[in-house]
């Protein structure tokens, strides 16, 4: 392990912004791109459930501008090197329960009927949001955690970000064809270089000072 310098974090995060324009001539490298992939795979979730599906949208002129429709004509779904759409598992119950059980026994070299206590807090838990009809919000928050990780790690790589959550849900749903009983989108997220042209780039970050923000007790 050999972590970035203090400075270099920061640096990367200033630079970082809410890319508007995007060069559509420039293009993602194939190696970084699986290692962006990587980096929302090892996102954090709550007990580790993971209940996303990321659907890249990647050189479909077709798509892209048909997304690029479904987001108010913003420009980012057509012209960014790659599109992401984050979807999140809806009513998550016994069949996504199983398969996680059964892969944290496979990786972890271990049974499944050893983790039955954990299954069980797990389960109890994801039947009381349910029952307060708070299920699927609870899990669509997970997505933000894994959005959040993917755009800190781009701006730590050079890679330009712009998370979209003006779009029509709905609509994208349809174009992407995703089962309506088990997906929904939550978030998009467009990723790739930003044009010279983007006025934004260099426009001061406004945040709020360190003392509005930070509390200590």
């Amino acid at each position: 392990m050999n972590p970035i310098s203090s400075a270099q974090l920061l640096q990367s995060l200033n630079w970082r912004y809410a890319t508007k324009a995007f060069d559509p001539d420039r293009r993602i490298d194939p190696q970084l791109w699986r290692t962006l992939r990587e980096a929302l795979v090892l996102a954090p979730s709550s007990y580790g459930l993971q209940p996303w599906k990321f659907i890249t949208v990647h050189e479909n002129p077709a798509l892209q501008e048909q997304l690029m429709a479904a987001a108010w004509n913003q420009t980012q779904p057509r012209d960014a090197s790659h599109f992401v759409v984050f979807a999140v598992r809806k009513n998550i119950g016994d069949e996504h329960l199983d398969r996680y059980m059964a892969r944290t026994a496979e990786v972890r070299g271990t049974t499944v009927e050893s983790m039955a206590g954990f299954r069980g807090v797990i389960a109890q838990s994801l039947d009381g949001a349910r029952a307060k009809d708070t299920l699927d919000t609870w899990q669509a928050h997970q997505v933000y955690i894994a959005l959040g990780q993917f755009m800190t790690a781009a701006a730590l790589l050079g890679v330009d970000t712009c998370p979209m959550e003006g779009i029509d849900r709905a609509k994208f749903d349809a174009l992407l064809e995703l089962d309506p009983e088990k997906w929904m989108t939550v978030v998009a997220c467009a990723v790739g270089y930003r044009s010279e042209s983007d006025k934004y780039a260099n426009t001061p970050k406004v945040r709020f000072k360190m003392e509005e923000v930070f509390e200590e007790r």
